[in-house]
């Protein structure tokens, strides 16, 4: 396949690049149409319509599973489990936050009170997509912040995710999914609890169902393709950074992989080792649709070039295959992840590195975070107002009051005036 070469010096490159990295994220509304009359529906006739979408749409009736433990799947898959659970909890126990408060010289006392969401809902998808690194990354720092209860919905969770449940704590899991399954959730039904938050990936109804629920109850992301760039300065292996490039391209066709690189006999080898590797893939077609629509091996000027380009894309996923990654580290603004050094695999941190694996898409990057711990958590303003700040405080909030035309506001305030 001919992969797509770009060069910072060539004329219309920014253009190019804009174009190349644009995901638009329109839903469609026939989607949008389907989404709103089934949870429509949900809200009116609850577990009625619930089990009416899932005998349509899954072919089944909704049912709840018993959370099987490691011993329903393979010794190797649960010790692999087990390992991959014991880092993301060490990791995101780190995250956790305390409250706090202060005391002021005239007694006034302020702070914030951190508590943990009552319950929350994970989606994960069913059949082929089912993957149980997903149940770990969103159910594990929902139980290191407190969350009372974890509700899973699933329309056909296999024995592989269904221990991931039991490990990470899921309290339980019912056998529904697409829209339906985000209505009952986000509105509560008599069989399945309302919840406060809901988490996790699916398909675009799925997607559009979790944005339109929103406000009604909290959402983690709506995510968009997986990403993933790699800036190398030819000190990794080429076949190295073409299988990762693959790792991302594998997941769908609309997924991106991009390489930047100053060394343009490392962007030679790396084509060259695509083209060796891609027949190899068990998923080979949906790796050359993915390379061939928004890949690209892009040579730059140097490597502080790359870490402008990368900042100007931020990535979900960040790889610095380079001699001395700590010197670009501090330069990199913008990413879901960033993985340091020739030996740090994006397949790893998707499994068993520890930092969460769900990550901004699409740009998002520049303005938001990984999931994690503090997602699951509130923060509540505590004030105590001593009898003499009372009066100081309300002079202050008695003039801003009456400034914005608010009486009651400064009456309020006034009348603990000394």
């Amino acid at each position: 396949m001919k992969l797509r070469r770009l060069s910072t010096r060539a004329a219309g490159f920014d253009r190019k690049l804009a174009a190349l990295t644009r995901y638009d994220a329109a839903q469609d509304p026939a989607v949008q149409k389907a989404v709103r009359k089934i949870l429509a529906d949900v809200r009116k006739r609850g577990d009625a319509a619930v089990r009416d979408y899932t005998r349509k749409f899954d072919g089944v009736s909704p049912r709840e599973f018993p959370l099987t433990g490691l011993k329903a799947i393979p010794r190797e898959q649960a010790e692999a489990l087990r390992a991959a659970h014991e880092r993301i909890k060490a990791f995101h126990e780190r995250q956790r936050q305390e409250s706090w408060q202060f005391t002021e010289a005239d007694g006034t006392r302020l702070g914030q009170q951190v508590t943990a969401l009552a319950r929350v809902g994970l989606y994960v998808p069913g059949g082929k997509a089912a993957y149980p690194s997903s149940v770990l990354m969103n159910a594990v720092p929902a139980k290191v912040a407190g969350v009372g209860e974890i509700v899973m919905v699933s329309p056909n969770p296999n024995p592989l995710v269904l221990a991931a449940a039991a490990l990470a704590g899921v309290d339980r899991v019912i056998g529904i999914g697409g829209a339906q399954a985000i209505a009952a959730l986000a509105y509560g039904t008599r069989q399945i609890p309302r919840v406060d938050k809901i988490v996790g990936p699916g398909n675009a109804y799925v997607a559009e169902a979790k944005r339109q629920v929103f406000g009604e109850v909290g959402i983690d992301m709506i995510a968009g393709p997986s990403e993933i760039l790699v800036i190398g300065d030819g000190s990794a292996p080429a076949e190295w950074a073409a299988m990762d490039l693959f790792s991302q391209a594998e997941h769908d066709e609309s997924a991106q992989a991009i390489l930047l690189s100053p060394n343009s006999s490392f962007l030679d080898e790396v084509e060259k080792s695509i083209k060796k590797l891609l027949p190899q893939m068990p998923r080979k077609s949906i790796i050359a649709a993915s390379l061939r629509k928004r890949g690209a091996l892009i040579l730059t000027r140097d490597l502080d070039e790359a870490c402008e380009i990368a900042n100007r894309i931020a990535p979900e996923h960040l790889e610095l295959a380079v001699q001395e990654p700590e010197e670009l580290l501090s330069k990199v603004k913008a990413a879901g992840a960033i993985f340091l050094g020739r030996w740090s695999s994006e397949a790893i941190g998707d499994y068993c590195a520890g930092p969460n694996h769900v990550l901004p898409t699409a740009g998002t990057a520049r303005f938001s975070s990984p999931l994690g711990v503090y997602d699951f958590q509130k923060r509540t303003s505590v004030i105590a107002v001593s009898r003499d700040a009372a009066s100081s405080l309300g002079r202050i909030a008695k003039t801003l009051a009456e400034g914005e035309g608010l009486s009651a506001h400064a009456r309020a305030a006034e009348m603990r005036l000394k």
